[in-house]
């Protein structure tokens, strides 16, 4: 996978400062400095604007202080992790921030700089070495380890690709997480699927030769339960509606979703949090062959709806309505789940907003208002009720890929709901992609909406 390595500085080691300024108080704050600095950041045209650094020299002529420029507000807004990239930009050596008090901003930029360190160099390339950063005193340096942590786990499983990402490797992924945190792990594979009645995740996996699986990790004995659920087709061709070549060049990452889920459980499970986790990961190949799902089938779920067939290339939800209904079957305090589900989510709200629906409109908004805090921006979109007859053929009792084009991620998510019903669901359609590198997100794979659940877990679950 990478060679991604979070660490801090250790406590008790010296480390430089770095003095975050914002532009408008940089005046102010070099008139305090001595007079050779300040003739130094006049000769060097630093003007504190975001995304810029000065290094400062000691009177000896050796790299002193750091001033990073945090520009405005309105700058800020359009950024998220400014400061990220001083992790690999500044001299080898040990950091602190010194004048970033607000606590939003403080978590949100140690987060950054851990991840600035990520690279996914499994096949190519050398892992930077990050300069080392000691967290401030008033921060939950544990939780933003463990944020880091589990993102990095997100970005390796989705940047792998697909001949050694399969649902064989995604299994032994979801085994060592288990044994990381002493959780148990339990897999119904190929035609044991049908013996366990899960029968639409074995019709949309059952064309390959990588068998396909349901897995299921649990952890916890205690406290509310939380149902994860992550799509996890390892490679989708489209099946008999086959994808043209440049629409399967990303499909390694419509895994994205079991990813995700598995990167939120570490944190959670990282963090000790007082509630009883089960993460559930259909886990399949959409492939092509003479024993591959057809358009026009009419498959019968666990839960007992007919799903007619009128498109194999929307195969994700069907294999996620299946472990939706056993999640919904124990009835848990929340479920949610994570899909690469639709372009049509894509087009709405572009790569980088996560949209999300919620039956429970106090979870929606406790959900918005945490993804603030943590830079992880995700936005509401609506259980439509009146797009229920999108996805209600007639020959069956529904339709897994509506005709007309319209709201293709609100008839997903409508399809989705039909298979939850005794308890309140949360349902991201997620891209899992970075298109181009960003502060801290490096070009590929990249988790959405975790650390927003995360966040919100205490208004979720009532923890």
């Amino acid at each position: 996978m990478s060679a991604f390595t979070c660490e801090f500085a250790p406590e008790g080691a010296p480390t430089r400062p770095i003095h975050v300024i914002e532009a408008a108080d940089l005046d102010t704050w070099s008139a305090g400095r001595p007079e050779p600095e300040r003739a130094w950041i006049t000769a060097q045209g630093f003007k504190a604007t975001l995304g810029t650094h000065l290094v400062l020299p000691n009177p000896d002529g050796t790299a002193g202080d750091v001033v990073a420029g945090y520009g405005s507000a309105s700058d800020r807004a359009r950024m998220r992790f400014a400061l990220g990239p001083l992790a690999l930009s500044l001299p080898a050596g040990d950091y602190h921030f010194e004048g970033l008090t607000d606590p939003q901003a403080l978590a949100e930029e140690t987060l950054g700089w851990l991840l600035s360190g990520y690279r996914f160099t499994r096949y190519a390339g050398k892992a930077p070495t990050p300069s080392r950063l000691r967290p401030s005193p008033e921060l939950d340096a544990a939780r933003v380890l463990a944020m880091a942590e589990g993102e990095g786990l997100t970005r390796d499983l989705i940047n792998t690709p697909s001949n050694d990402m399969g649902p064989d490797e995604l299994e032994a992924a979801a085994r060592r997480l288990a044994d990381t945190h002493e959780a148990t792990c339990e897999v119904t594979l190929d035609e044991d699927l049908l013996g366990a009645n899960f029968p639409m995740i074995h019709a949309v996996g059952r064309a390959s030769a990588r068998r396909p699986r349901l897995i299921d990790l649990r952890w916890g004995t205690e406290g509310p339960a939380l149902t994860l659920v992550g799509k996890g087709v390892c490679f989708d061709t489209g099946g008999l509606n086959l994808k043209p070549g440049g629409s399967m060049a990303l499909m390694k990452k419509d895994m994205g979703g079991s990813a995700t889920v598995l990167g939120l459980a570490h944190m959670i499970m990282a963090l000790g949090l007082p509630l009883r986790l089960r993460v559930l990961i259909p886990a399949v190949e959409n492939a092509v062959s003479g024993t591959a799902f057809r358009p026009g089938d009419v498959l019968t779920s666990r839960k007992g709806l007919s799903v007619e067939i009128n498109n194999t290339d929307a195969e994700g939800r069907l294999v996620l309505a299946d472990a939706l209904a056993l999640a919904d079957e124990e009835a848990p305090n929340l479920i949610l789940s994570m899909a690469t589900l639709t372009g049509a989510a894509r087009v709405a709200v572009g790569p980088d907003l996560a949209p999300f629906y919620a039956t429970a409109p106090e979870q929606a908004a406790a959900l918005q208002e945490a993804a603030g805090r943590v830079a992880d921006p995700v936005w509401q979109l609506p259980f439509h009720a009146p797009y229920e007859k999108m996805i209600e053929p007639g020959i069956a009792d529904l339709d897994n890929a509506p005709a007309g084009g319209f709201a293709g991620s609100i008839t997903a998510a409508l399809f989705l709901r039909r298979f939850v019903e005794a308890t309140p669901y949360i349902h991201f359609d997620i891209y899992g992609w970075q298109p181009s590198a960003a502060p801290a997100r490096p070009k590929g794979g990249v988790g959405q909406g975790a650390r927003a659940v995360l966040e919100a877990l205490p208004e979720l679950l009532g923890l």
